[in-house]
C-alpha cells in the first residue's frame, strides 16, 4: 500500500522515504493530541481530508488497516517514552 516500499530491497526501518512518511504521520498525531487537549476536538482542513481520503480510496485502505497503524504508532510511542509512559498517556494518544 505504501509507494516507498515498492521497487526497493531496503529494510523498512532503514528506508529514508519511510522516515519522511513516519514524521508526517507523527506530526499529524501530535497536532491532533494538542487540539484535543486545548479544544477537546480535532479540526483538519477540508483540503487535507479530501487529499487523504482520495489516497486511501485509491490504495484500497479499509477500516481495519487504521487499527493496525494505530496500534503500531501507540507501541512506538510507548517504547520511545520508556519509564515516562503511563496508562493515561496511552489513553490520550489512543484518542488522538
Amino acid at each position: 500500500m505504501f509507494s516507498f516500499t515498492k521497487d526497493t530491497d531496503e529494510v523498512p526501518h532503514n528506508n529514508p522515504r519511510l522516515k519522511v512518511y513516519a514524521i508526517k504521520v507523527l506530526k499529524m498525531a501530535c497536532e491532533s493530541a494538542i487540539q484535543l487537549c486545548q479544544k477537546n476536538e480535532v479540526v483538519v482542513p477540508d483540503s487535507t481530508l479530501k487529499y487523504l481520503g482520495g489516497v486511501h480510496i485509491k490504495k484500497g485502505v479499509l477500516d481495519p488497516h487504521f487499527e493496525v497503524v494505530k496500534e503500531a504508532l501507540l507501541r512506538t510511542i510507548k517504547e520511545a517514552m520508556g519509564e515516562k509512559w503511563s496508562e493515561e498517556m496511552g489513553s490520550a494518544w489512543s484518542q488522538a
